[in-house]
């Protein structure tokens, strides 16, 4: 995120919360820990925030969950993956050649 899309959060927070901070000092700290964040999610969090939220988001609250949301994804991909397996397995699969039961249980039965 570049110091404009900061200062746009910033504007539509100050929008929604007159007393927020948009001293020169706070945008430098918002651009610090939010420089590597994406626009569009931190955009997303805050308009949800702005819906929830009595007071201004701090940082954390502007970032969202991104981790959680992040290992949310890779375990949804990963179940996706182990279910598609299964999948092709399930089709590759073969029924037993008949008797096997039987002869299976015979020798069992001899040892």
């Amino acid at each position: 995120m570049d110091k404009a899309e900061v200062l746009d959060l910033l504007i539509e927070i100050k929008e929604n919360y007159p007393q927020f901070d948009v001293s020169e000092e706070n945008i430098d700290r918002h651009m610090k820990y939010l420089h590597d964040f994406p626009f569009e999610a931190a955009r997303q969090n805050l308009q949800e925030h702005v819906r929830t939220g009595k007071w201004p988001p701090n940082i954390a609250e502007i970032r969202g969950n991104m981790g959680d949301q992040e290992a949310r994804q890779r375990e949804i991909d990963e179940t996706q993956a182990y279910l598609r397996q299964r999948e092709a397995n399930r089709a590759k699969a073969t029924l037993p050649p008949p008797g096997w039961k039987d002869g299976l249980l015979a020798k069992l039965r001899d040892s």
